[in-house]
């Protein structure tokens, strides 16, 4: 099996499509059994869950930054496994992250949402957060199991998943070392310096923008015209991983947003002298990026929505023929069989009792926790239903696309639609911003804990994990993290609160307690700006271009869709100079090994600038040459640099 593997340890068809009649054989094969679920990759998997659970609600509301867990526990978990007598397996260190990754998930779900109660001073209870994060999580996880067999095996090659590829390759090298453990921790030591340097002591500017040339510093003024890139080493190797065909549509979706809409809307509306469409300011005093919170994004939200349900209609096949398979066995008492190892899940039938239960149970939470009639614990229940089912292929492509779940822009469509609903069946005030937000803190989780699964599901399919036992476990740790959150978030409101001169930051929830005021209030929702979203996506449809990447390019600020770009073009140009094909492929896996390591030590290092942050100790390291003229050039300066690394490193995989 050796001479089939890349250079990297996995197959060489890890990272590419299928030819016909062609089989993924996993880096552990489906007859091979080694130790996987055990007492300690359970444990360690717990431990995990609790300790990024808390870090991650804390500096989320506290700073207003939040962390993806998976990649620092992937690392953590190579980390350990030498540590103990019997060194721990790959398999093992895939539970321990999978189990892990909760943490993140349901933080997301639960900070963007259920702060906003507290901000508005109304009543939340422990049970109500629990439940909330429990039943979002639970659902998450078993709207996407019926789903996995597509996205991790028939679009296997065809969606790049960067996250989990940085996790592939972080656990195949930790387990490998040698050469290849020698470059990914050299990247990881460069790219984890490097965004150190810049999140803690300020020596050069995370973003970069065309303001620092006066000329075009003009045109951004009077035109509203600006380019941004953030400069991060994380945010390149990104793009190196999704690649060019991606990100060129993820950065068009971009463009069209900065450099189309932004200076058309200001050429209309720069002599109107009164706010519009629900903004606090008129057209004529906002800068371009107030001009792309309050109009454009709304744009890219309506386009995400159209693209989830686009999705949903082009997947409905094999979503229906999952569904009914389980409904068979429900009814005829069969248990499905399925001969290999890796692509054994939990029974679909168990898994439609599941939805059931849970949606049962929701039903219930709302009836007697929430809302004071069945009536509106009817329309809880269906929009929780309806919106976590249709929004659930949108979270899952986008991790496999981009790496980065549209999660905020899907509650704030979520928040919108079930508050009209409320308001309309007569539930407003107090009782309905209550019921809205916890309908939204459960959709958050949902999508959000569906987002992050897949990942984890398609990294198991990578290294030969058995999916049911990912399946089972995951829902242990959306317990143990839904526990945890809650009584976090209880502890920051009671010690520091949401409201005064002490408050916690958390910008995510603010942002939500202002639309749900409004919307409560007076109903008002930019429709317009959605339905303009919503044609977009069906103009890209049937122009064969991915309406989700658009869309997640018009959504996302432009500074994360540049280095994207950026990363694409290296690798494009790292994987297409020679005219050997062996040799770009060897030079594309070595540059994807690179590019994992700039990755992790981002992520890794971005929390610790985070925990240097929480006692403020960044403002003494803060040096403050980011904030002169010379920190924006440094910027460019240092990004080509790492630009230049990232290719010639991964030209030297093989020499013609």
């Amino acid at each position: 099996m050796d001479e089939q593997r890349g250079d990297s340890g996995l197959p060489a068809n890890a990272y590419k499509p299928l030819g016909p009649g062609e089989k993924y054989i996993p880096y552990i094969p489906a007859d091979q059994v080694i130790p996987e679920v055990t007492i300690r990759s359970v444990v360690m998997g717990l431990v995990m869950t609790v300790i990024f659970t808390a870090a991650a609600a804390y500096l989320g509301l506290k700073i207003g930054q939040v962390f993806e867990a998976a990649i620092p526990i992937a690392i953590l978990s190579v980390g350990f496994a030498g540590l103990y007598s019997t060194k721990s397996t790959i398999s093992e260190n895939v539970i321990i992250q999978s189990i892990g990754s909760a943490s993140g998930v349901v933080v997301a779900g639960m900070i963007f949402t259920l702060p906003a109660i507290f901000i508005l001073d109304l009543p939340l209870k422990f049970y109500q957060t629990f439940l909330a994060a429990l039943l979002g999580g639970f659902l998450g996880i078993l709207f996407i199991i019926p789903l996995r067999r597509y996205f991790v095996k028939e679009q296997h090659g065809l969606l790049p998943f960067p996250e989990g590829t940085a996790i592939v390759e972080v656990l195949v090298t930790g387990e490998k070392g040698g050469e290849q453990a020698k470059v990914l921790v050299k990247a990881a030591i460069i790219g984890g310096l490097y965004d150190f340097l810049v999140a803690t002591f300020g020596i050069w500017r995370e973003v970069a923008s065309t303001r620092v040339v006066p000329a075009l510093a003009a045109v951004a003024d009077k035109a509203k015209l600006v380019v941004k890139i953030n400069v991060g080493a994380a945010v390149l190797g990104l793009g190196y991983i999704i690649g060019l065909k991606y990100a060129s549509i993820i950065a068009a979706g971009s463009f069209i947003s900065w450099l189309v809409l932004i200076p058309a809307i200001w050429f209309f509306g720069q002599h109107m002298n009164v706010p519009i469409g629900g903004a606090e300011l008129p057209i004529s005093q906002m800068t371009a990026e107030q001009i792309f919170t309050n109009y454009v994004r709304h744009i890219g939200i309506g386009g995400i929505a159209a693209a989830g349900i686009i999705g949903i209609l082009k997947n409905s096949k094999i979503i229906i023929q999952a569904f009914s398979v389980g409904f068979k066995q429900m009814f005829a008492g069969t248990a499905e069989t399925v001969s290999e190892r890796t692509d054994r899940d939990i029974p679909m039938s168990r898994v439609i009792v599941g939805i059931i239960l849970t949606l049962v149970v929701v039903f219930l939470f709302f009836g007697f926790g929430v809302v004071d009639t069945w009536k509106f614990a009817a329309l809880a229940l269906m929009v929780v239903a309806v919106i976590s089912f249709l929004f659930t292929t949108v979270a899952a492509r986008a991790i496999a696309i981009v790496g980065v779940n549209p999660v905020s822009g899907m509650t704030l469509m979520t928040l919108i639609l079930s508050s009209v609903i409320l308001v309309k069946a007569g539930l407003t005030g107090n009782a309905g911003m209550v019921s809205a937000l916890i309908i939204g803190g459960v959709v958050c989780t949902a999508l959000s804990t569906a987002g992050a699964f897949i990942s984890d599901l398609k990294v198991g399919y990578w290294l030969g994990s058995t999916p049911i036992s990912q399946e089972r476990y995951k829902f242990l740790g959306i317990i143990v993290a839904a526990a945890c959150v809650t009584g976090v978030l209880l502890l920051l409101n009671k010690v520091y609160g949401f409201t005064g001169p002490t408050a916690l930051a958390a910008p995510q929830a603010n942002a939500m307690a202002a639309v749900i005021r409004t919307l409560m209030t007076e109903t008002e929702a930019p429709w317009g700006l959605y339905l303009a979203g919503i044609f977009m996506a069906l103009t890209l449809e049937l122009i064969h271009i991915s309406p989700l990447a658009f869309a997640l390019g018009m959504y996302l600020p432009i500074q994360l869709n540049t280095p994207i770009l950026v990363g694409g073009m290296i690798s494009y140009f790292v994987s297409t100079r020679s005219k050997n094909t062996e040799i770009n492929t060897k030079r594309k896996e070595r540059g994807t090994l690179i590019a994992s390591g700039f990755i992790a030590g981002g992520a890794l290092m971005g929390v610790v600038s985070a925990l240097i942050a929480l006692p403020g100790w960044n403002k003494a390291l803060h040096l403050g040459i980011a904030e002169r003229p010379i920190g924006e050039v440094l910027s460019v300066v240092c990004l080509l640099g790492l630009c230049l690394y990232l290719y010639f490193d991964a030209k030297s995989g093989a020499r013609e």
